[in-house]
């Protein structure tokens, strides 16, 4: 049997389902909208509707998603952002994150638009109007329904930030690095310590090492707690 706090969650994510259709189809093909159960990071997805980023029930959270779960209940609703997907699309998404009647985090209701006419449109005024501006650079992000390709998207781009492999990284590189993933919430999925560790081509205990350090050395720069 449920324990009363799981009962309340379910109730609400119960609720939301008819609200994740209801969205899509006010918005069209351009929009899709996913709901997901922080409870299992892994398969968070509880109900999608459309298609523009290719999620399934049963899949895993986002980068976006993780980033939500490391920062647990002081998490916030993220608002109108807009990111680029790996195959050139761009996206405006709203994440907004699902409390309990104690204010604990438990999920989140996420509705994501596809704006590339609009980007496309926009720059075309801006370049008949004589602005001239180049778009700034988008953030790309990972949507996939399988938490490995995730993870692996995510110390792919920090580890392209130090334009060099582990073994070229010096020491404060490698912190930095461990550091960056673990903001971005990489180590509150299960398993993903061991991802990190085989991608990167180091031992599970060296990871292990570097992650403690990482966050020894920002619990002494934020001066408590990470």
């Amino acid at each position: 049997m449920s324990s009363e706090p799981d009962a309340e969650r379910d109730a609400i994510l119960a609720a939301l389902r008819p609200v994740v259709d209801g969205i899509a189809a006010t918005f069209g093909p351009v929009c899709d909208v996913v709901l997901h159960d922080y409870r299992h990071p892994e398969e968070s997805v509880v109900a999608v509707a459309g298609s523009l980023t290719g999620r399934a029930v049963g899949g895993a959270m986002s980068e976006i998603g993780m980033r939500v779960l490391a920062r647990g209940d002081e998490a916030e609703d993220e608002l109108n952002y807009v990111t680029r997907t790996r195959n050139g699309t761009v996206v405006k998404s709203s994440t907004m994150v699902l409390r309990d009647s104690t204010g604990a985090v438990f999920g989140a209701l996420c509705v994501n638009v596809d704006v590339t006419a609009v980007a496309q449109v926009h720059g075309l005024l801006g370049a008949l109007a004589g602005l001239g501006a180049a778009p700034a650079e988008l953030p790309t992000t990972t949507f996939g329904n399988d938490i490995d390709s995730v993870v692996d998207a995510l110390v792919d781009v920090h580890q392209s930030k130090q334009r060099g492999s582990w073994a070229e990284l010096d020491r404060a590189e490698r912190l930095e690095l461990f550091g960056g993933l673990d903001t971005r919430g990489v180590f509150a999925v299960r398993g993903a310590v061991e991802q990190v560790a085989a991608r990167l081509g180091i031992s599970r205990a060296s990871a292990y090492n570097y992650l403690s350090r990482a966050r020894a050395a920002h619990d002494t720069s934020t001066g408590g707690p990470a």
